[in-house]
């Protein structure tokens, strides 16, 4: 018998469906001209001394996590997150199921520099934001996009803010984890940085990538795992250690929903 937690987003729509999806984006549009306000005002306030705009992404990371938060069926649990260590720099890598997967690693509280598509940098409010936070933009398949964003992650990279990438280029129609490109590891390998692989799940039966329904489950525990560093290794091709990564985080997916089926719960670190 096929369980609610694996029936395929997209065939669970029911009244608490349309009711949350009704509520939530008129919320999310009108809170966002509120907060926008207050994170132009921090702007103003704090650009002068604060070069790498860490209070505004503290601020945004609020802005954006409180979404979740709201949503009475979103159940966020964190792991690992004391491998990102204060004072460090790292290429932090995500794997991608959902838009819902931004609102969620913003509850990191952690200083990056997210690498977005430049589109979304054009959407009232949330997109200025994005600009006052110096998050890079890029355009996907346009070799002179890719170039420029790969020097600005290593302006920010080098001024000591870490860089949060999908590697995937796009979100996973079915959850699993894709094949990466090799930006994010061509910065590590590069800069001499080391790698902190997430892996989320359960983003998807939230927030299925077409569409804006929030489909979801009466339960729905979205879990994001933080693991340790990878460091990159003297003489390592590019390509390896993508490849390297990958399987670390492949298998950490398949670890995280066996624990989910048998009842284990894991903590926030």
């Amino acid at each position: 018998m096929q369980s609610e937690a694996s029936t395929p987003a997209g065939t669970r729509h029911g009244f608490s469906t349309w009711i949350t999806t009704l509520l939530f984006w008129p919320y999310l549009l009108v809170s966002s001209i509120v907060l926008f306000c207050g994170a132009l005002l921090l702007f103003t306030a704090t650009v002068a001394f604060d070069r790498r705009r860490a209070l505004l992404h503290l601020y945004t990371c609020a802005w954006a996590y409180h979404y979740v938060r709201l949503l009475p069926l979103w159940r966020a649990r964190f792991s690992g997150v004391e491998h990102i260590r204060a004072g460090r720099t790292y290429v932090l890598v995500a794997n991608h199921q959902s838009l819902g997967d931004i609102l969620v690693l913003f509850g990191l509280f952690k200083h990056y520099k997210w690498v977005s598509k430049r589109a979304i940098f054009k959407v009232p409010f949330i997109g200025w934001n994005m600009r006052l936070n110096d998050y890079v933009g890029l355009l996907r398949g346009d070799p002179k996009s890719i170039e420029q964003m790969m020097e600005e992650c290593r302006v920010h990279l080098r001024r000591g803010s870490s860089v949060m990438m999908f590697p995937e280029g796009t979100r996973s129609t079915d959850g699993e984890i894709k094949g990466f490109k090799h930006g994010a590891f061509t910065l590590a390998n590069e800069l001499g940085l080391s790698v902190v692989p997430l892996v989320i799940d359960g983003t998807r039966d939230a927030l299925p990538k077409h569409g804006l329904m929030l489909d979801h489950p009466w339960w729905l525990p979205i879990r994001v795992h933080v693991l340790p560093p990878i460091e990159p290794v003297a003489g390592e091709t590019v390509p390896a250690l993508s490849a390297r990564v990958r399987e670390v985080m492949v298998a950490e997916l398949a670890a995280m929903r066996a624990a989910e089926a048998t009842g284990a719960k894991p903590e926030r670190g």
